[in-house]
């Protein structure tokens, strides 16, 4: 059964921002109406990220449109505006997953596969209408997270879920570089649909900070490197002086405070309001994680005009315009080169700023919710008011 938590006892996560209402359009297609997304987390998850908020957008603008929504997880269920349904522990539920869906679910128009990794294989056990939704596929992160023997049979499973069960599914990609891995394991390009993640308005500006703060945000988890971004530091540092402030936490924490050197700041998990200040203050947005599907928080980072400086990986090539918004870099000398390079021209990094501002714009949850929509009409059958979303956005 799910855990209901009224919203006043949960503390507020890092990765969580403040929900604009979606008007229910009067032209759009009417199925389907109930919708069910299988994913591993809630966004209440202390171990949630983009992924989860993803989700959450998704079924919160969906719910906005008139579709009855429930989101099937995995540990706690938090009260939400749309229907959450606990399936058991953390990696229980991948199990428990069918019984939990026929038990408390039962049925739906269009049953919504959120692959990260482990896969729940819906194809094999619900006959109905299902898509895909893929945030990265996982290829070498698997040997970066588990020992040999376990990684190899997870990339297999990775891959064998994908391209078996849901053989003839659309496939959800949040970026082309995520349309471009999913290509890379055999996946037909006219079945992969790509629906880019949004941001929210951010509100009134916060201003800079009058001296040099430098930011990254994000789960502390190996594959973030943040490890690698702490070592950059240390070299940047006697050049531009100023703060190195880390948002969030996880497993890595411990191990990375005590390497950690003068000038940087843990500051854990954030409220919404003090997440925005630090976006709006901050120099530069620093991302040296080694994938990602899209890199929501450059977005994040963007909306509020501040560039980012990341490595020239799949995803961050879709949300960092290179030499345009941000910088990526091809190695570590010219990641810490880009990093004293813009902290030291205010020039070129409010250039930067401005454009990674104007390029956000396009960047809207209330986009990606009809994008979606779209997709979803599709996979049941019903002629889209759009078309396909084919196409993603520059």
């Amino acid at each position: 059964m799910p855990q209901h938590v009224p919203p006043s006892l949960r503390e507020t996560e890092t990765q969580e921002a403040p929900r604009r209402a979606v008007p229910t359009g009067t032209g759009s297609p009417p199925l389907p109406r109930r919708i069910v997304f299988l994913a591993h987390r809630d966004l209440g998850n202390k171990a949630a990220g983009g992924s989860e908020l993803l989700v959450d957008r998704l079924a919160d603008g969906l719910t906005g449109h008139g579709h009855q929504v429930t989101l099937l997880c995995g540990g706690p269920a938090a009260y939400r505006g749309y229907r959450v349904v606990s399936a058991g522990g953390d990696l229980g539920h991948f199990l428990r997953a069918r019984s939990a869906f026929a038990r408390q679910v039962g049925d739906c128009d269009l049953l919504v596969e959120v692959c990260n990794g482990m896969p729940y294989l819906a194809p094999l056990w619900h006959r109905g209408p299902t898509v895909c939704l893929v945030n990265h596929v996982h290829t070498d992160l698997w040997e970066m997270r588990l020992p040999g023997p376990a990684a190899r049979l997870g990339r297999r499973l990775e891959h064998w879920a994908l391209t078996g069960p849901h053989r003839g599914n659309l496939m959800v990609a949040v970026s082309r570089s995520t349309a471009a891995g999913l290509r890379g394991l055999g996946i037909p390009q006219d079945r992969i649909r790509v629906v880019h993640n949004g941001v929210e308005e951010p509100g009134p500006q916060a201003p800079k900070s009058p001296e040099p703060l430098f930011l990254a945000v994000g789960r502390l988890v190996e594959y973030k490197r943040i490890d690698l971004l702490l070592r950059l530091w240390e070299q940047v540092r006697p050049v531009t002086g100023g703060r190195l402030v880390i948002v969030g936490d996880g497993p890595e924490r411990q191990r990375l405070e005590a390497m950690a050197g003068p000038g940087t700041v843990f500051a854990g998990r954030v409220s919404e309001a003090e997440k925005h200040r630090l976006l709006c203050a901050a120099w530069l947005l620093l991302h040296p994680s080694v994938m990602e599907g899209w890199g929501l928080v450059v977005t994040e980072a963007a909306v509020r005009g501040t560039p980012a400086v990341g490595f020239d990986i799949p995803g961050l090539r879709d949300s960092v315009e290179d030499g345009v918004t941000g910088v990526l870099a091809p190695g570590e000398s010219s990641f810490a080169a880009a990093w004293c390079t813009l902290a030291l021209s205010a020039e070129r990094r409010e250039a930067m700023g401005r454009a990674a501002r104007l390029r956000s714009a396009r960047f809207r949850w209330e986009h990606t919710v009809e994008q979606f929509r779209a997709v979803a009409a599709e996979a049941t059958g019903v002629s889209p008011p759009h078309g396909p979303a084919r196409a993603a956005l520059p």
